[in-house]
């Protein structure tokens, strides 16, 4: 059963900054693919936060040409996640 846990953005952001460092190179094939898988799903989560910001500024928009143009960013920020995670960004 996979349950849901509350981690701080700030940490969250830390732990990729520190994944990113890391030299896996010489270790195993299988280690190496659990690496990138981590590190996939932390910058997918990431992206997924950004996304729902960019939901929150259209429903706080104060006109109608700020909530177009916040529309616009949030639909390009969805169609990117999809494109490079090829999963479902909501």
């Amino acid at each position: 059963m996979d349950k849901n846990i509350l981690i701080p953005h700030r940490l969250v952001l830390r732990i990729i900054e520190m994944f990113e460092y890391w030299d896996i190179s010489r270790y195993d094939r299988v280690i190496q693919d659990e690496y990138r898988d981590i590190l996939r799903e932390l910058y997918l989560k990431m992206k997924k936060l950004e996304l729902r910001e960019a939901y929150t500024g259209i429903i706080r928009a104060k006109d109608e040409d700020a909530r177009h143009s916040a529309r616009i960013e949030y639909l390009r920020q969805r169609n990117f996640i999809a494109s490079q995670y090829a999963g479902d960004p909501d």
